[in-house]
């Protein structure tokens, strides 16, 4: 069995990532307008999404890794979302994109870093 190499971990991620992009400004504004009001909805849902997209074009391992913090939050709203909604494919959609973005993410920022001989563990001392 091949395994999935680093790109398609990335490309992954970038389908998740543009598709939550995408997603959010149309449900929160269009789809199903958010209580909170359009701008309120936009600063909450879509700017958090713009911190990281210069180094997610640019491949950078780190910007993958940390980039999963900020999908924390599409991850509580949706999982809240679908407690307290009736209407529940939204938050669904919600929901599946953020996990495909951290699927993606997570594994293209390990397997790059990897390849780049990056690393968080400390290397043990040679002496012992």
């Amino acid at each position: 069995m091949k395994s999935i190499n680093t790109q398609t971990y990335r490309k992954i991620a970038l389908v998740g990532y543009f598709g939550l992009l995408g997603f959010m400004p149309l449900w929160l504004v269009w789809l199903e307008p958010s209580s909170l009001g359009a701008g309120l909805a936009i600063g909450l849902f879509v700017v958090p999404l713009l911190f990281p997209i210069k180094g997610l074009l640019a491949g950078n391992p780190y910007t993958y890794a940390w980039s999963n913090f900020i999908v924390m939050w599409y991850f509580l709203h949706s999982l809240t979302s679908l407690w307290v909604s009736d209407n529940k494919i939204y938050p669904s959609i919600e929901l599946t994109l953020a996990s495909v973005m951290f699927f993606g993410a997570t594994y293209f920022a390990k397997y790059r870093g990897q390849e780049l001989g990056l690393s968080i563990r400390k290397e043990k001392d040679k002496s012992e």
